[in-house]
């Protein structure tokens, strides 16, 4: 049936039981695509019904569904003309793992961070109104979500215009109480009924004709309302905020959402549905460990195995130097926003439980409440993703940085991100905190310069970035480097990278010699890079950026004077980075022999991680190939 189904109008006239027969393919779909090229398989096979029920009722593009965060959007995609390159889901020049525009005219806006949604429905909606176009606006967003701020202050936003909003709560977590049982189910539906509504309008334009006391009327019968609601039930946030509150529903009843949506299509109130869906839905592995499979590689579907790997991620590299340093430190604390496992901290939660913080998808909050931790006296190490910290930059400046306190803050995926795409790449980090005072910035390049880092950072009191990316971790570092000192590099002469019979001496006579200047998440790239130049009888250096900031730039000038051309290796954007800053350093000392490789003014799509850097000018070849440009100049 799936192969068929070419818009949503498709699926509007199709029978219960053949409904039940395209769930059950879309699964099949989303289990095999995901099993081979990875990706969100939890949270999409939970809400497969929801999403059928959305497009059987609402009708996109005339009606707009906006999906927060949008990694639960792969039903989406199939039931919207996308089914015949679903295999091509989160590969280069293939279909997004979240909504995108560009892609489809039923994606309304490209989403990749989560609880935006009802802020941006809210601004669609409005501007739909103010343009006179007819069409409701549905924002999904999951309870996760909800624990950003920023879902909070739409939703007060949305209940003080009183626009006609529909917010569909995709609740995959919270257990049902006593208090959301069949009462609140009764009174919603009670709430949802056209006599009522027609009464209630009804009532409240008489209640605004009233001269003199209507609003005082009004403020009375309000108080009221939610007088006789407190009696019944446990006051509802929802309802406080001026929503109509449909639910808890069951999220894998579709004929029942279908009920539901069809009266609240009729409202011209803003209103919550509350659905309740399990992750991983159809598939046991998925089901039994939904976290594991919220975002994951390529997998065997037969029993949900994932491959493993022999070498070390950063990741796992800090998962163990922090779990073996806070054993001897008890003032460290971790702290994570709903992303303990993506960023190591798991073993550290199991350890040190009364240490370990995880304050859900908020990462305002968790940078200033490591500012809060760390003027109590403690060190807070603060793991969050480079795309994800973009969030906190005010924070980071007022809360921590302006208050002089001593906090690390680990930004996991900084540089080029695999296949998750154009929302998640980390290239921003540098340019955005390299400004701000108070601050150092760090670079390792292996799993012994990450202990070094780290602990250079818990020795001074300040507040330290340590950025890293999603990648194999090696183990040693050049021999020069077994101490950090402030400001100074790691320097890897070519020397060191014997290759072939190619012997110093070899080395000596080649007259133009370039300096690689490599930010430490390019090393892997660069070393291979110059391999290449010295089987060309090429020669060059590495001068890795430990520090980026501060940075001992008399050091470094007395090194790049040495060399015939300066080449920068940056995995974060050129504008505002370091390569940027250090190219102007040398200009203003008479050093015009430079290129900067770095990631130009735009954003970057999905693919593996040397397709991303291939489309940034960043990958080995590439450098190889501008060492060669730079030597023949």
């Amino acid at each position: 049936m799936l192969s068929k189904i070419h818009s949503p109008q498709d699926i509007k006239q199709l029978s219960q039981k053949e409904l039940k027969q395209l769930a059950q393919e879309i699964r099949t779909t989303i289990l095999e695509v995901t099993g081979k090229n990875g990706g969100h398989l939890a949270s999409n096979l939970g809400v497969v019904e929801l999403t059928l029920a959305l497009h059987r009722i609402f009708n996109t593009p005339e009606d707009a569904i906006v999906w927060d965060v949008s990694h639960q959007c792969y039903a989406h995609k199939l039931l919207t003309g996308r089914y015949s390159r679903f295999n091509t889901l989160r590969k280069k020049d293939g279909l997004s793992g979240f909504t995108n525009k560009d892609e489809s005219e039923h994606d309304f806006f490209t989403s990749g961070h989560s609880s935006t949604s009802i802020s941006a429905a809210l601004g669609l909606l409005t501007a739909w109104e103010i343009e006179h176009k007819e069409g409701k606006v549905i924002a999904v967003i999951g309870d996760g979500a909800l624990t950003g701020g920023m879902a909070f202050e739409a939703l007060s936003h949305t209940g003080q215009l009183c626009k006609n909003l529909i917010v569909v709560v995709n609740d995959n977590q919270m257990s049902i109480d006593h208090n959301t049982g069949s009462l609140s189910r009764y009174l919603s539906r009670l709430s949802m009924s056209p006599r009522y509504q027609s009464f209630r309008y009804t009532v409240d334009k008489l209640i605004d004709k009233i001269p003199y006391i209507g609003r005082v009327f009004e403020k009375i019968i309000f108080r009221i309302k939610r007088s006789l609601k407190g009696l019944l039930l446990t006051n509802n946030l929802f309802t406080d905020l001026g929503f109509e509150y449909v639910g808890p529903l069951d999220g894998h009843n579709e004929q029942m959402m279908e009920k539901v949506f069809k009266r609240v299509k009729k409202l011209h109130r803003p209103v919550v549905v509350h659905v309740v869906t399990k992750k991983g839905k159809g598939y046991s592995p998925a089901e039994n460990n939904p976290e594991l499979f919220h975002g994951i590689g390529p997998f065997q579907i037969s029993d949900g195995t994932v491959e493993k790997y022999d070498t070390l991620s950063f990741t796992e590299a800090f998962s163990n130097l922090i779990v073996d340093t806070a054993a001897r430190n008890d003032k460290i604390v971790g702290i994570t926003a709903a992303m303990a496992k993506g960023t190591g901290l798991t073993r550290f939660s199991y350890k040190f439980p009364e240490r370990f913080f995880d304050v859900g998808i908020a990462e305002e909050h968790a940078v200033t409440f490591a500012g809060g931790i760390a003027r109590g006296g403690l060190i807070p190490v603060v793991c969050i993703y480079s795309t994800f910290i973009q969030r906190a930059v005010d924070q980071l400046i007022h809360d921590v940085t302006l208050q002089k306190v001593h906090a690390i803050f680990m930004l996991d995926r900084a540089g080029a991100v695999p296949d998750d795409g154009v929302t998640h790449q980390g290239v921003f980090d540098i340019a955005l905190f390299k400004p701000i005072p108070n601050l150092t910035i760090l670079s390792p390049v292996s799993q012994k310069d990450m202990e070094l880092c780290f602990n250079y950072a818990l020795e001074n009191d300040s507040a330290f970035i340590i950025r890293y990316p999603k990648l194999s971790c090696p183990s040693e570092l050049p021999q020069f480097a077994q101490k950090v000192e402030e400001g100074k590099g790691i320097f890897v002469p070519c020397s060191e990278m014997t290759v072939g019979n190619i012997s110093e001496k070899d080395l000596l006579k080649v007259k133009h010699k370039i300096l690689i200047v490599s930010t430490g998440g390019m090393f892997s790239e660069v070393k291979v890079a110059v391999r290449s130049v010295m089987l060309k009888n090429g020669y060059a250096d590495i001068y890795l950026l430990r520090f980026i900031k501060p940075l001992d730039e008399e050091y470094f000038l007395s090194i790049a004077k040495k060399y015939y051309g300066v080449i920068f290796v940056e995995d974060g954007v050129i504008k505002g980075g370091i390569s940027e800053y250090l190219n102007g350093l040398l200009y203003k000392n008479k050093m015009f022999n430079t290129k900067i490789l770095g990631f130009k003014d735009r954003f970057f799509d999905h693919g593996n991680r040397l397709q991303v850097l291939q489309d940034a000018g960043l990958s080995s070849e590439q450098i190889a190939n501008a060492v060669k440009e730079l030597a023949d100049a």
